[in-house]
């Protein structure tokens, strides 16, 4: 991209984004930190050269919503260079050889310590294979959606209790009743708290699925994506919608600063990365899906994926266009409800697409880790990002697959969309006991 053409997309106010990395997928954006002209640009120049792995940590140069509020304009979708994996990391987990094999769970077998919270089901936790191959019948998982997730390591964590559904708009309302609480999305930006703004930036929105009117090439994933004012829990495609009829929907739109609030007064907490995994395999060891080895069984939808041409048109095959409400496909082993597809989920691990490597080369059984130190993603390396898992509706074998038990997502921690959301856990009164680590 040219100064001249970085400046021209400033001027005419509208939304914007390339990128020459195209191991991209349909998550969420995340801000980068943009100016007008020559730093436009060099930006995008930075992005086309290949990640550099060795930066440790990531320092945050400025608050997530400076991008927002700056460059709200060029924001609009600029933020959705979403799930960029890096060959770099790939080409170093190559380097060591053929991907470990998944080896059988080995879950705790104690009772639960006591009863389980209403709306939650017991999860015995123990010792698994965590992570992610390309399945037998794919060389080559969609948008490379694998890299990130080998390799292939063995892990314990402790039984816990999981919601058996992510939050629904019901409980969130619930929640916003009693604390009064505010979303991001929801929040107005002020002048005192971004100098030099624009004052036509200064509003609230957040990030919708747009979908084109006609079919295109899958290089730009910022033409089906725009930033709305007024979108936010309460009006998930923007100010004209609701949720009347909805409250047994997941809220979406919902931050990482959100889900931990909602956490926090609910008694509860959000699943670590390991925790997530251990759960959504519900007993099953290196199965592609939560259910087992077929996407579909017996011609049955398991899930709530994208069917039809991506992104124009979901074809609704699987009962639904768009979003459904939690638990209308068959649980897993655990009893837990959409650990694949409908809507994203929050982890509260930082996210490093190298993190399974250091884990690996301990050459032990991680005890219930709690995902590195600090975040680095070498796509935007100034952008703090939790990982995310599951997948969503927009989640297609055409641009993504990450419905693949295993594998991976990323945001930046300050943005929410319409097909994010989150569920809880609760720890136990009394620790089970673990099993002997085989």
């Amino acid at each position: 991209m040219s100064v001249d053409h970085a400046a021209n997309l400033l001027n005419r106010n509208i939304t914007w984004g390339t990128n020459a990395d195209t191991t991209k997928d349909e998550q969420f954006p995340s801000n980068w930190i943009l100016q007008v002209g020559r730093r436009m640009a060099h930006r995008f120049e930075e992005l086309s050269r290949p990640p550099d792995l060795s930066r440790s940590k990531h320092q945050v140069r400025k608050p997530l919503a400076w991008t927002l509020i700056i460059s709200l304009p060029v924001f609009a979708v600029a933020s959705w260079m979403l799930h960029s994996h890096s060959a770099h990391a790939s080409n170093a987990l190559a380097a060591t050889g053929a991907p470990p094999a998944f080896q059988p769970t080995v879950a705790n077998t104690a009772a639960p310590p006591d009863e389980a919270p209403d709306g939650t089901v017991w999860v015995p936790g123990g010792e698994f294979s965590m992570g992610a191959n390309d399945p037998p019948d794919m060389d080559d998982v969609g948008m490379q959606a694998t890299q990130d997730a080998r390799p292939i390591h063995r892990v314990y964590v402790d039984g816990f209790f999981m919601d058996r559904t992510d939050v629904t708009n019901a409980q969130f309302a619930q929640f916003v009743k009693a604390t009064g609480y505010v979303t991001i999305a929801e929040r107005t930006p002020t002048a005192e708290e971004f100098p030099g703004a624009p004052a036509d930036n200064l509003f609230a929105g957040s990030v919708v699925f747009s979908p084109p009117d006609h079919p295109g090439p899958l290089d730009n994933q910022f033409r089906w994506w725009s930033y709305v004012r007024g979108a936010n829990w309460r009006h998930p495609l923007g100010p004209r919608s609701d949720l009347n009829g909805k409250d047994s929907y997941p809220v979406v739109h919902i931050a990482y600063p959100d889900a931990e609030a909602y956490a926090k007064w609910a008694g509860k907490r959000l699943p670590t990365e390991a925790e997530w995994e251990f759960a959504a395999r519900g007993g099953l060891a290196g199965k592609p899906f939560v259910w087992g080895d077929d996407f579909r069984p017996h011609d049955k939808w398991m899930a709530n994926t994208h069917q039809g041409h991506f992104p124009v048109k979901d074809a609704g095959e699987d009962g639904f266009t768009g979003i459904a409400p939690v638990a209308q496909y068959s649980p897993n082993g655990y009893g837990l409800y959409d650990m694949a597809g409908n809507v994203w989920q929050w982890t509260s691990d930082w996210y490093r697409p190298d993190y399974y490597r250091q884990l690996s080369s301990a050459d032990a059984v991680a005890h219930n880790p709690h995902g590195p130190d600090s975040s680095f993603d070498p796509a935007e390396p100034d952008q703090p990002k939790k990982v995310q898992r599951g997948g969503s509706f927009l989640c297609s074998d055409q641009y993504c697959s990450r419905y693949i038990v295993g594998t991976r997502g990323k945001g930046e921690i300050s943005t929410g969309t319409n097909h994010l959301g989150f569920r809880c856990v609760t720890d136990p009164k009394a620790p089970n006991h673990p099993v002997q680590s085989q």
